[in-house]
């Protein structure tokens, strides 16, 4: 009688183990469900289409048995305020201020390689930035003597070589700034910086009208000691604010908020 008592409650102490563990089944199920409120609370907080469409992806992987392969792919398009668009569908004020920056580029490219080529990349520096394409050149030992608007024969050879390229690209105009150190200048031709700068852009100017830049497209601006880019303190200082810079001004900016072209200011390019 006892054996068969005790094997009953064996056998009803087995079935009541296997009821105690039908709770993990619910459990992971809650789990799971979180995990997708919590992705779903995550992708909505910041408005992302690419982030949306990962969601997307991520539920239907998560709801087709498998564990939420998408969870990564969402963090990493959350981090991202940008919405990428195919070329065809950019507005036709996006597609010219894309296209803009492509020539800017370019030039940056050639004219950073000629400076390189002829061991010039201390003397000779690109940039493009919101303004435009901006080259600045530090005339010391190679545009002009000490006092002097006259263009030596090394910096004749590197006007010569923007004007070929600002020539072919015919799209922007050319804004010529002379700059000066702060170091006071009397003579009978340049009573003081003023005069120096303004006949050093000029000077600039008509090599570039010589070497087949139209006119029009120029305009020469002497900044005298206005706009310093390093200390007039020590002669390294003075021998760096001594300089040219070419500016080609940007046309049309397109923004977001305002996708219609508009003409972009052309201020003086100091620092």
């Amino acid at each position: 009688m006892s054996a068969p008592g005790g094997r009953r409650r064996r056998g009803g102490h087995d079935e009541g183990g296997h009821n105690d563990e039908r709770w993990l089944l619910t459990y992971a199920d809650m789990i799971t469900l979180l995990m997708a409120l919590f992705m779903v609370l995550f992708s909505i907080s910041s408005v992302n289409i690419s982030k949306f469409k990962d969601l997307q992806h991520a539920l239907q992987d998560a709801f087709s048995g498998r564990v939420l392969p998408g969870g990564r792919s969402i963090k990493q398009a959350g981090g991202s305020s940008r919405i990428s668009q195919p070329a065809e569908s950019l507005s036709p004020a996006a597609s010219q201020a894309a296209a803009e920056q492509d020539d800017f580029a370019r030039l940056k490219r050639q004219i950073d390689a000629y400076a390189a080529k002829h061991g010039l990349s201390t003397k000779i520096s690109t940039s493009v930035d919101r303004r435009g394409l901006h080259v600045r050149v530090l005339t010391d030992k190679l545009f002009f003597a000490s006092a002097s608007a006259d263009i030596q024969s090394p910096g004749l050879a590197v006007v010569g070589k923007l004007s070929g390229l600002f020539a072919a690209e015919r799209a922007h105009p050319v804004l010529v700034e002379g700059h000066t150190d702060a170091q006071p200048i009397r003579s009978d031709r340049f009573p003081t910086n003023w005069e120096l700068s303004a006949a050093r852009a000029s000077s600039v100017v008509r090599a570039m009208i010589g070497d087949g830049v139209v006119a029009g497209r120029l305009s020469a601006v002497g900044r005298a000691a206005l706009d310093p880019i390093a200390t007039d303190a020590t002669a390294g200082g003075r021998a760096r604010n001594r300089r040219v810079e070419f500016l080609l001004p940007r046309q049309q900016v397109a923004t977001p908020s305002d996708p219609t072209p508009t003409s972009f200011p052309q201020p003086h390019f100091g620092p």
